[in-house]
């Protein structure tokens, strides 16, 4: 009996079954859920009112319109453009062009050699002495950390001492372009010019820092690789122009190019995104106390981090490095001179 019963019954075909135009709800308002049993064959559960490439379809809609909402919330977050991976807001493209200006500041490095060596005549000793001179405000910049941290000018920490660094650059090379006609007179221009980069590279850096803190690693790092990148990039076009600058118009020339570049750093410093002092909280830090408080204290913040080995190790090798002589000088001297004595050889034929 069960045998012959289900030799009398139609074998079941799905594709079939998904193909045949349902009725339920019109003929007599039955629910969805309830299976059909039209001919004695049962439709699926997951085939009432879809098939499955409906599902598919409708699955995959839903998804795609669930990613672009994010997307949309995202962009309505920031709604910068990126760069590195990295919003360029006014505050990070504040950065970006700080790091920029340290970079094409290189302009004037060319310049700087053929001054000392043409027009003031010096010979390789005293251009190495000047330019490890100036290389001094790079050896203490902890302490522009201490000063920028414990003695805000007029409510700021940031702006004010990014705006005076960008005009003590200015002022540098506006004097090797105009009055300076002396070894001493230039050392202490490029001096001045020394100073301007490394305090506004201790401030870009702290800035750097504390929109780092709490971030990811992948945001800090690409935080890292816009700063790295504007730097380089003016590296390049320092570079690039450099040399055709010195010899189409003189060194003069390429120093007042040059002091026009720090007051970019000057000019942006007007984006950096910080809050001002009230005048109790101004009063308070720039009182003696309070500074010399402040001061001790991150002395004994930084003895604590630089004791640790993981940093105290690479700071010495970094110390050892930079502390044996470099050949820059006699380098340059050396080209020169060779270039020189072939010019004059081919000249002689």
């Amino acid at each position: 009996m069960a045998s012959g019963t289900s030799a009398g019954r139609e074998p079941y075909d799905e594709e079939a079954a998904s193909r045949r135009p349902l009725e339920l709800g019109v003929r007599d308002s039955a629910p969805a859920s309830a299976s059909d049993h039209r001919s004695g064959n049962i439709v699926p559960r997951y085939q009432v009112g879809c098939t499955k490439a409906d599902t598919s379809k409708r699955y995959l809609e839903g998804w795609h319109k669930k990613q672009s909402s994010t997307d949309d919330v995202r962009k309505s977050k920031s709604g910068y453009f990126t760069a590195f991976g990295v919003d360029l807001s006014p505050d990070n493209m504040a950065v970006a062009i700080v790091y920029f200006v340290q970079g094409v500041l290189g302009l004037a490095r060319l310049a700087v050699s053929f001054y000392l060596k043409d027009d003031l005549h010096l010979d390789p000793a005293e251009t190495a002495v000047i330019s490890g001179f100036s290389s001094l405000p790079w050896l203490i910049k902890p302490i522009y950390g201490f000063i920028s941290d414990s003695i805000p000018l007029y409510g700021y920490r940031r702006r004010s001492y990014l705006i005076l660094s960008g005009f003590l650059g200015t002022l540098s090379w506006s004097l090797m372009a105009t009055v300076v006609n002396s070894k001493y007179g230039a050392g202490f221009s490029i001096l001045l010019g020394s100073l301007s980069v490394a305090f506004s590279d201790v401030v870009v850096d702290s800035m750097v820092v504390e929109r780092a803190r709490g971030e990811s690693q992948s945001t800090s790092g690409s935080l890292q690789s816009l700063c790295w990148g504007s730097s380089a990039f003016g590296g390049i076009v320092s570079a690039y122009f450099s040399g055709s600058l010195v010899d189409a118009y003189g060194v003069r020339f390429v120093f007042g190019i040059t002091a026009f570049l720090p007051l970019m750093t000057s000019a942006v410093a007007v984006l950096v995104n910080e809050h001002r002092l009230t005048p109790g909280e101004h009063a308070m830090s720039v009182s003696g106390s309070g500074f010399i408080e402040s001061s001790i204290q991150h002395i004994k913040q930084l003895w604590t981090s630089v004791k640790q080995p993981n940093i105290f190790l690479p700071t010495l090798f970094i110390f050892l490095w930079q502390a044996t002589p470099h050949s820059e000088s006699a380098m340059f001297f050396f080209m020169y001179v060779s270039a020189q004595i072939s010019l004059d050889s081919l000249q002689s034929f």
